[in-house]
């Protein structure tokens, strides 16, 4: 019967990846991990830290948002934390800082077109790892 179980899980994980391959050249890019020449460890440098997946899932779910929102809606992240996560992401061309010249000035934090375009990618690492969860009964 467990046997059953973990073929139902392996078929239901199947199921869940992609039908088109990505094809990995791993012998080539992952020859020098520490050169960081992997495509898959350049993008988890710029959006692996913990707090970042959070404020871009938000800032999708509601462009336009100020920084005490932003704060409110990533629970348990630090001031320092969220400013240097935004600083990091903006750097990284995945996020715009929009200030209106008002008093006190107004700071609204939007996805640029290189930060939606992570959105696809996202989703993905999403079903892959309710995939996961479920089948590791999570």
């Amino acid at each position: 019967m467990a046997e059953k179980d973990a073929a139902e899980k392996d078929a239901a994980v199947a199921a869940a990846q992609p039908e088109d391959e990505v094809a990995y050249p791993i012998d080539e890019h992952f020859a020098d991990v520490s050169g960081q020449t992997c495509p898959v460890l350049y993008a988890l440098g710029i959006v692996g830290q913990k707090w970042k997946l959070p404020i871009l899932w938000f800032l999708h779910k509601q462009e336009g948002t100020r920084y005490n929102e932003l704060k409110r809606q990533v629970t348990g992240i630090t001031n320092t934390m969220l400013t240097k996560s935004l600083r990091e992401l903006e750097e990284a061309g995945l996020v715009r800082r929009e200030v209106r010249e008002t008093v006190p000035p107004q700071v609204s934090y939007f996805l640029t077109q290189n930060g939606r375009a992570l959105l696809p990618a996202l989703n993905e690492i999403y079903r892959w790892g309710a995939a996961q969860m479920e089948r590791e009964g999570s």
